[in-house]
C-alpha cells in the first residue's frame, strides 16, 4: 500500500537528477522569456533593459539545449509535452535574436554616429558573403557572422520596411533552427548568398535615397 506521507522521489541516480534538474531548467526558461517578451510588448520593460535580460536567457537556453537537446526532441516537442502555452517564448526561441534586434527598435540620429553603423554593417555584410564565398557551411561557422549582421541592419529605423530585412530573418531563423555541427546544403548556400547579395545592394539603395 502506497504511503501518502512518503517524499516522492523523482530520481533515484545522479544522472537521472541531473537529467531532471535541466529539464526543469529549461522549463523556467522558456517561462521566464515569456513574460519577459510580454512585459515588453506591454511597456513594463525598456529597450535597455530588455535586450540584455533576453540574450541572458537565449544563451542559457542555448547551453543547455546541448545538454538535451537529442533527447527532448526540440522544444516545440518539449512544451507540448508539458503543455506550455507560451506563444512569445516559442517565437523569441526560434529567432534566437531579442526583438530589439529583430524589429529594428534602434534609429539613426544622424552625424558621425550613421556613418560608424553605416561602415560596421557593411563590414558584416562583406565578411558574411565572404565565408559563404570560402564555402563555411557550419551552423557555428556562420550563425555568428549573420547574428552581428542582423543587429547592425535593425539599426537604421528604416530597414523594417526594406525587403531584404525578411531574407536576412528567415535564414537567421533556420540557422539557430540548426544544431552546431550541422551543414548548409550547397543549393541553401548558393541561395543564401543570393539573398544577401541583393539585400546588400538593397541597403546601399536606400542610403542613398536617404530611407535610413
Amino acid at each position: 500500500m502506497m504511503n501518502l506521507d512518503e517524499e516522492v522521489r523523482l530520481w533515484t541516480t545522479n544522472a537521472e537528477r541531473e537529467k531532471t534538474e535541466n529539464l526543469a531548467t529549461l522549463y523556467s526558461i522558456i517561462v521566464s522569456l515569456d513574460y519577459l517578451e510580454r512585459a515588453y510588448v506591454r511597456d513594463s520593460v525598456n529597450g535597455k533593459e530588455y535586450a540584455p535580460a533576453c540574450i541572458k536567457l537565449l544563451a542559457q537556453y542555448k547551453s543547455l539545449m546541448k545538454l538535451v537537446g537529442d533527447e527532448i526532441g526540440g522544444v516545440e516537442t518539449f512544451m507540448k509535452r508539458f503543455k506550455m502555452d507560451h506563444p512569445a517564448a516559442l517565437h523569441r526561441l526560434s529567432v534566437g535574436v531579442p526583438a530589439t534586434v529583430e524589429h529594428s527598435a534602434e534609429a539613426t540620429d544622424g552625424g558621425s554616429e550613421t556613418g560608424k553603423w553605416v561602415a560596421e554593417t557593411t563590414s558584416s555584410f562583406i565578411t558574411f558573403m565572404d565565408a559563404l564565398k570560402l564555402n563555411l557551411r557550419a551552423k557555428d561557422q556562420l550563425h555568428p557572422f549573420l547574428t552581428e549582421l542582423m543587429s547592425g541592419y535593425s539599426r537604421f529605423k528604416g530597414s523594417g520596411e526594406w525587403e531584404g530585412r525578411a531574407k536576412i530573418l528567415h535564414w537567421l531563423i533556420a540557422l539557430n533552427a540548426m544544431k552546431a555541427s550541422d551543414e548548409i546544403t550547397e543549393e541553401q548556400s548558393r541561395q543564401m548568398l543570393f539573398d544577401i547579395e541583393n539585400a546588400y545592394n538593397e541597403f546601399f539603395r536606400s542610403l542613398s535615397n536617404g530611407k535610413t
